[in-house]
Formats: structure tokens, C-alpha cells, sequence
């Protein structure tokens, strides 16, 4: 979920300012979110994973808004409201997407002249509230890939989603939609749905060309065991059906406790890893861009202060004068 959504929200003719009437308690504020919602459902036509991102936060931010007026609030209740999100202890990733479904919200109020000026652009940027995000080590991710075994009910299938995962820097949702007509495992790529409708094609190593080779031949056509409409999913759980990305991420913090990882880790954590590797190896931080469907290099930016950082680890280890 990015800011750019914002920026696709239609401009409608701006309605005279609703009066402050007596504050009719958090009822008018979920009435205003699910509102709001609907319109960038319908207008803006949102992706489904964005929409339900939005509804989660704002939901969070009306339990915060009890009986609190939303045309009363003032930049410093909406700083509260940031520091009664760190009180429940989220990551500063999560607090950063708060803050961009709170100035979308807003913008909405806006167009529907419900509040004159927007004070959550007042707020931190989402750089104050960000963290660098976890990496692997290519020795930690080689025991992740390695995690699933012969004993395991799909351990082909597994050892498939984990290295498409790595290999490619694709995010969960766009292996989970991977379909079989999306591979080109002759050229050794495959085609990923990205954000926004947006395709990109991920190249593919020896080693996931081999996991995925093996999987197709020996374990997915026993989960495919009834003729299915396309489209034809890659991934399939037990009752062939597609492999949701919350199952992936069920899967993946499994194999890592494993594999002795850090079982907080996620998806995402082998697509910084995938990112910060290539990064490390020479790449071009424009090349890492496409490869990972950023629309801003902005958001890829991230992955050189990772690189810094294990940078000034090996110096410090190493340097007899560090």
C-alpha cells in the first residue's frame, strides 16, 4: 500500500463544508471510513489486497477514534493517535502504512467537503516511522530452501514456493496467482502480476528451474486430481485448490523454525533478502527497481541503506582499527 494511491483518486466537485455539528461519536467517523471505502472501491478502483489493507487500518483507527469528532481533530490528536499505535507495539512499517490510509482518508473528507484542510500531511513522513527491514544471510536463506524434506505431505511443492519466492523477489500474493501459463521454464522466467495490474517478467535460476521442474512432474498433477477451469494455478493446496498467500506465509514460518531462522520471518523477508543480494552482487539500483515492480525507486532506495548497514557490520567485525 502506497501514497501513490492518492494520487488516483478522481477529483470530484468539492461540496460545501458539512457545519461541526455536536459530535455524534465514533458512529459518524465508521460511517465516513466504510463511506470512503466504497468509493475507492468503486471509483478508483483499488486492488483487492489494498482495499482490504485500508479497511484494516482504518478499522484500527476508529477503535482508536471512540468518541472523537473527525472534523475536530487537530494534528496533535493524530500524533496520539501514532503514539497510542506504538503503545500496542507495531513495527514502524505498520505504523507508516497507518499513516497513509489516515491521509487518504482525509483526502476523501476533502473532496467530500466534510473537513476543509487535511492534518495528516502534517505528520512524520513515513521515513521517520521506517526500519530497515530483515535480511537473510545467503547461508540462512540456503537452509530455508533446504527445509523441506521427503517426509513432508508436499515437499516438492514447498521447496518449488520457496525458491520461486527467492529466485524472482516476488512478493506472496504474486506467487499464489502464478499460473502455469506464466512460466517459461525453457528461458527461465515467469511472468508476475504485480501491484496496479502492472506485469513484469522474473528471471529464474538453475535451482528454482529445477524445484519447479520437479514439482510439475511428480506432485502437482496428484494435488490437481479433478479437472479444474482455468485458470490453472501453480501452486496447489491439498484439495487442488490455489495456495492462498496466508497459506504461504503458515508454510514459510514453518520451514524456517526449521531451519533454525528467525520464525518471525515472512515472504517479504526472502524478497529483501532476494533485493539486498542482487544489490550486493553489482546490480544497478534501477535494475533491482524493476525487478522487484516498484513505481518508485524511492521505495528501492531502502535496500541501499540495508546493504550500508551489513557493510559497516563486516567493518567493524574485520577492521583491525574499526
Amino acid at each position: 500500500m502506497h501514497a501513490a494511491d492518492a494520487k488516483r483518486m478522481k477529483p470530484l466537485k468539492p461540496k460545501l463544508l458539512v457545519p461541526a455539528a455536536a459530535p455524534a461519536a465514533g458512529g459518524q467517523g465508521q460511517r465516513w471510513v466504510a463511506a470512503c471505502l466504497d468509493y475507492l472501491r468503486t471509483e478508483c478502483h483499488l486492488a483487492v489486497n489494498s482495499l482490504a489493507a485500508y479497511k484494516r487500518d482504518l478499522a484500527r483507527f476508529c477503535e482508536w477514534l471512540g468518541g472523537r469528532f473527525v472534523p475536530k481533530l487537530t494534528v496533535r490528536d493524530l500524533s496520539d493517535y501514532m503514539g497510542w499505535l506504538q503503545a500496542k507495539q507495531l513495527a514502524p512499517a505498520s505504523i507508516a502504512r497507518h499513516m497513509v490510509a489516515l491521509k487518504i482518508f482525509y483526502r476523501y473528507l476533502q473532496l467530500e467537503g466534510i473537513v476543509k484542510d487535511n492534518p495528516a500531511e502534517l505528520l512524520g513522513t513515513q521515513k521517520t516511522w521506517q526500519r530497515v527491514p530483515e535480511v537473510l544471510s545467503p547461508g540462512m536463506v540456503e537452509k530455508l530452501l533446504d527445509a523441506p524434506q521427503p517426509r513432508d505431505a508436499f515437499w516438492r511443492r514447498d521447496r518449488a514456493m520457496l525458491e520461486l519466492l527467492y529466485a524472482t523477489g516476488c512478493r506472496a500474493s504474486e506467487v499464489s496467482n502464478l499460473q502455469t501459463r506464466d512460466l517459461h521454464l525453457g528461458e527461465r522466467y515467469c511472468l508476475a502480476h504485480g501491484k496496479g495490474s502492472k506485469d513484469r517478467l522474473t528471471p529464474l535460476g538453475d535451482a528454482a528451474v529445477t524445484a519447479i521442474n520437479d514439482y510439475l512432474k511428480h506432485e502437482r498433477p496428484k494435488l490437481a486430481t479433478a479437472p479444474r477451469s482455468p485458470p490453472a494455478w501453480v501452486l496447489l493446496s491439498r484439495s487442488g485448490k490455489r495456495l492462498r498467500r496466508e497459506a504461504i506465509w503458515e508454510l514459510v514460518k514453518r520451514y524456517a523454525l526449521r531451519a533454525g531462522v528467525n520464525p518471525d520471518i515472512g515472504p517479504h523477508t526472502l524478497r529483501h533478502s532476494f533485493a539486498t543480494h542482487v544489490l550486493a552482487g553489482g546490480a544497478d539500483l534501477r535494475q533491482v527497481q524493476e525487478l522487484l515492480g516498484h513505481a518508485s525507486i524511492a521505495t528501492t532506495q531502502i535496500y541501499t541503506h540495508v546493504e550500508q548497514s551489513r557493510l559497516k557490520r563486516v567493518h567493524r567485525q574485520f577492521h583491525p582499527r574499526a
